[in-house]
């Protein structure tokens, strides 16, 4: 058995060449951070003497993919004790019968190795984000100074950023496992430090906090994702956290004044309707739509299709995730149970004209995906003159409103899905509306059979409608 310390990846690599040219299998040699005491079970002979005995061995050449060596030198980052581990393994298996195991993205190892590149990428973007550096006046000038403590050993990784971003400073980064000094000539790395070595507050500080406070948009406060995209553990070295909480309790009277001063115009989608109305300019005017505030992170507008002269226009709440990157409604697992529904129920998806009350994506940002978020009434609202224009120009024989969102635009607020599904009412835009479950409904309830037979009988009920009007 081989033990080597390793701490670094350039010697991760100088010890991995010269396993693979012993031909060393993964199983053993062992990586370790930092050295062990002895054991009476340890063998004196696998240390420095089973070094010397490797590099003895004649060097041979090995291909190793370019990706690879990037993922390593990041993940060599990862705090995990068993990292070099899992590299030599993976480069064990690359160098001898498996060239094309990185294109195997399900292999345990690969997408094990790309978990760990992940997380060390995110700790490296918060620390470009949450470094704040103080100002330090000594008899040598100016020195700046910050305190950071990351999640895995970044420092090396990230301190290059900070010396593009800040040449023309000396400044210091302190965390517990190393420092960085940039003397605007090089970087020069030494032991790591507490807390206690980094200064207070400054003159700059109050600049910042000043400045943090105006841009502090009260009316998009999401602050379960402030904490996830700003831990709080991180909090004791920004200064603008000791300001949050102040800034969290007057935020109602911020968002007061803020809609009493656009009392006056209210934004909606009505101000960038074209003069002259068909699907195609309506199409094309709302790709540019800013009545409401979803358009910041939606990638697009995702407008109605169909034929012009469709008998039957089916209304949902608006795009999902998939819909929101095609650019086209229900084209996502939602759209496959509603095509799923409607051949059962004897219509052609190509019959039918298909919108949704909002036209952009809502959703809450997660590490894996982006989850679906309920349009507020205002966005609704603020949405609605697409949805009307669309129906002025179509006449359908009957409309159809998929779920309580699309409902209580069209229909009403009072109108309940639960209660009054199926019933047909008249609407400003139709003689023949009714209201059925969302198709994304069928997918989260315990109940889906259900809904799912629910909503065939109401597309069948809409189809008979329309074929005796």
């Amino acid at each position: 058995m081989y033990s080597f310390v390793v701490q670094s990846f350039a010697e991760w690599r100088s010890c991995s060449r010269a396993l693979l040219n012993a031909q060393v299998l993964p199983d053993q040699v062992i990586f370790r951070d930092s050295p062990v005491e002895a054991t009476l079970f340890d063998d004196e002979s696998s240390g420095e003497q089973s070094w010397s005995a490797l590099v003895r061995v004649p060097a041979r050449g090995h291909k190793v993919p370019q990706a690879f060596l990037d993922l390593a030198y990041a993940v060599s980052c990862h705090r995990d004790t068993d990292r070099f581990q899992l590299l030599y393994r993976l480069l064990w298996r690359l160098t001898t019968n498996e060239p094309r195991l990185m294109e195997v993205i399900t292999d345990d190892d690969v997408h094990r190795l790309h978990q760990m590149e992940k997380a060390v990428r995110g700790d490296s973007h918060k620390m470009k984000a949450f470094v704040r550096f103080r100002k330090l006046v000594t008899p040598e000038g100016e020195q700046f100074v910050a305190w950071h403590r990351p999640d895995h050993r970044v420092v090396q990784l990230v301190s290059p950023f900070f010396s593009r971003r800040f040449p023309a400073m000396n400044w210091t980064i302190l965390t517990p496992d190393e420092s960085v000094s940039w003397d605007q000539k090089e970087l020069r790395y030494g032991p790591g430090c507490s807390r206690d070595h980094a200064p207070d507050g400054d003159e700059l500080e109050d600049l910042w906090l000043t400045y943090y406070g105006s841009i502090f948009n009260p009316a998009r406060i999401k602050v379960k994702t402030m904490i996830r995209e700003m831990p709080v553990r991180h909090w004791a070295t920004l200064p603008e956290a000791t300001i949050i909480d102040d800034l969290l309790n007057d935020a109602p009277r911020r968002v007061a004044e803020m809609i009493a001063r656009q009392e006056g115009h209210a934004r909606s989608a009505r101000d960038y309707l074209p003069a002259h109305q068909t699907l195609k300019s309506l199409r094309e005017a709302a790709k540019t739509c800013r009545g409401c505030d979803l358009y910041c992170e939606a990638t697009q507008t995702v407008f109605g299709e169909g034929p012009a002269d469709a008998r039957i226009v089916l209304v949902g709440e608006q795009p999902g995730d998939q819909e929101d990157l095609a650019g086209r409604p229900f084209v996502g697992p939602a759209g496959h149970v509603l095509d799923d529904a409607l051949q059962q129920a004897g219509m052609d998806r190509s019959e039918v004209y298909l919108t949704n009350a909002v036209k952009h994506f809502k959703f809450e940002p997660t590490e894996k995906r982006r989850l679906h978020k309920k349009p507020s009434a205002r966005e609704s609202s603020a949405c609605r003159p697409w949805v009307d224009a669309e129906l002025r120009l179509i006449k359908p024989k009957v409309l159809v409103c998929l779920g309580a969102t699309a409902a209580h635009s069209l229909i009403g607020p009072g109108f309940s899905v639960t209660r009054q599904r199926g019933q047909f009412v008249r609407t400003e835009w139709c003689e023949h509306t009714l209201a059925t479950y969302h198709p994304s409904a069928i997918l989260r309830s315990l109940q889906s059979e259900s809904l799912r037979k629910w909503l065939i009988d109401d597309l069948k009920a809409a189809k008979h409608q329309a074929d005796n009007s």
